[in-house]
């Protein structure tokens, strides 16, 4: 007898439905799995005979033949323990025929318990798309879930209760729908950073704009401390946007079950040490890197000279097109990856290259050396070049309260209101992302601000993508001032901030 469950598996962060088929037949004992199974999958057939007798039921002497189709896409993991466990106990004819409408899929314990696995979100929702209406999960799954809409969620503890249900016996309750509940979770605030009025404003600008940002300055000037209080400013996601995220932390195993929604903006800062595949994502079984695990937030690259030459590379591509593909000889990968990078670095590599105090112990060619270990076609596609200059006593000692970050935000959330009318359709969420015919249409100027733009493409080199980045820049500048136009004051700003001497 031939049974087939339904099931579902995982393409990088895309779902897929896979058939589970199961046929025993007579002939010696035997229990193969056919259809490009790897380790993990073949090792079902010892989880799912444990759990069989352990449950309770008789494991049928037979021929087994389990094939996942298609059989031509490898399979991965340990998703598929439950639906082989299923399809064993209908084809032996201990068990009903299972509902069409329904998927199943879970790791199974020797003792027939249900543990969790990876990548339940981008899973559902492509079975929510397609035509299943009940999706059986591990109990530690099921919030996560019911985060894709149009289904009906059932967290299982155990084969022993789901075998229950299945036969009408003792019926599993629906997980309910997952929602937020109002917790208080603490940001680091701008409140905090006494001084350096110009780099908050050069954040808030970046924050507004979803633009990219190089901090540099001597050490101790806040430069770490400004950019991890970044996210505090950073505008709230939207419900497209978590759900982008979510899917990429459910693939990486980093969901928490009772937070399964990432409605934070994420912060993501590797070491200088980092790999090249640690931050663009790959591996023997392709995995998101920090890159992707940073889409729709911040990647903070701290002391950015000291990463790997091969490493920082590997940002120019995703910093365009928002995506990263990884290409292996089993095949390509395509991971969403529109982040906000924001690096910081010293001046020179003993750190005090232009400092006040002159202790500046670096040569004209060793401070050369050091800013040329960042290559041109990087530093390009970074749009603002902020010095942050050391902090003067005065301002250390000043008794006055700094402004705190949830003033900053308003304005920051006003300013992303605009833009998410004026890119209402078009799939652009913010400033940076607009592309060449949108900056024609959103980013006109007077013939004063064109004259301004000339004379700064003359003087300082710039290059066709700088030169849209600047406009970018104003466009956000002139947001958060309520400006409809572009003025001249508002690229003249953007425009300072591709014009530090150190990076000529």
């Amino acid at each position: 007898m031939v049974t087939t469950v339904r099931s579902l598996g995982l393409n990088g962060i895309i779902g897929y439905e896979v058939s589970v088929e199961c046929m025993i037949s007579g002939g010696l004992p035997a229990f193969d799995v056919v259809g490009l199974p790897d380790a993990a999958v073949k090792e079902s057939r010892e989880r799912v005979r444990a759990a069989i007798k352990n449950c309770g039921a008789q494991f049928p002497v037979s021929h087994i033949t389990v094939n996942l189709a298609p059989a031509r896409v490898r399979k991965e993991g340990t998703v598929y323990d439950l639906p082989i466990f299923l399809g064993l106990l209908t084809a032996a004819e201990q068990l009903r025929r299972l509902p069409e409408n329904a998927a199943f899929l879970g790791e199974l314990s020797l003792t027939g318990e249900l543990r969790p696995v990876v990548g339940v979100l981008p899973m559902a929702m492509f079975a929510a798309r397609n035509g299943i209406r009940e999706l059986y999960v591990p109990a530690a799954n099921a919030a996560e879930a019911t985060l894709a809409d149009g289904l009906t969620v059932y967290g299982v503890p155990d084969v022993k209760s789901l075998v229950a249900h299945l036969r009408g016996q003792q019926p599993l309750q629906p997980t309910p729908k997952w929602e937020p509940s109002a917790e208080d979770r603490v940001l680091s605030d701008f409140s905090d950073v006494m001084g350096q009025e110009n780099v908050k404003r050069a954040l808030e600008i970046a924050a507004a704009g979803g633009h990219n940002v190089l901090l540099i300055g001597a050490p101790g000037s806040g430069k770490s401390m400004l950019a991890r209080r970044l996210p505090s400013i950073l505008p709230d996601m939207t419900r497209s946007e978590s759900l982008e995220t979510t899917e990429v932390y459910s693939v990486a195993g980093m969901t928490d079950p009772k937070h399964p929604l990432v409605d934070r903006r994420p912060f993501r800062s590797p070491h200088h040490t980092a790999s090249p595949v640690s931050l663009s994502g790959g591996g023997s079984v392709p995995r998101p890197g920090e890159i992707s695990l940073a889409h729709n937030g911040i990647l903070f690259l701290d002391e950015l000279p000291e990463f790997d030459k091969s490493a920082l590379e590997t940002l120019r591509q995703p910093l365009e097109d928002g995506v990263v593909t990884i290409t292996r000889a089993t095949g390509s990968l395509t991971l969403p990856s529109r982040f906000m990078l924001v690096c910081a670095m010293n001046p020179c590599r003993c750190g005090w290259y232009g400092h006040p105090s002159g202790r500046c112990t670096c040569s004209p060619q060793q401070v050369d050396s050091y800013m040329r270990r960042i290559s041109g076609p990087l530093l390009d596609r970074i749009d603002m070049h902020v010095e942050v200059p050391s902090v003067e006593y005065e301002a250390m000692r000043r008794k006055e309260q700094p402004e705190a970050s949830a003033a900053i935000r308003e304005r920051i959330n006003a300013a992303r209101e605009v833009q998410k009318k004026r890119f209402e359709g078009t799939g652009v969420s913010c400033n940076a992302y607009m592309r060449p015919a949108m900056i024609a249409q959103f980013c006109q100027l007077d013939a004063m601000g064109e004259k301004l733009m000339k004379d700064a493409f003359d003087r300082l080199g710039l290059t066709g993508r700088s030169h849209d980045r600047i406009l970018r820049m104003a466009r956000t500048i002139a947001d958060l001032a309520g400006s409809e136009n572009i003025a001249a004051h508002h690229l003249a700003e953007a425009i300072q901030y591709r014009s530090n001497a150190l990076l000529k």
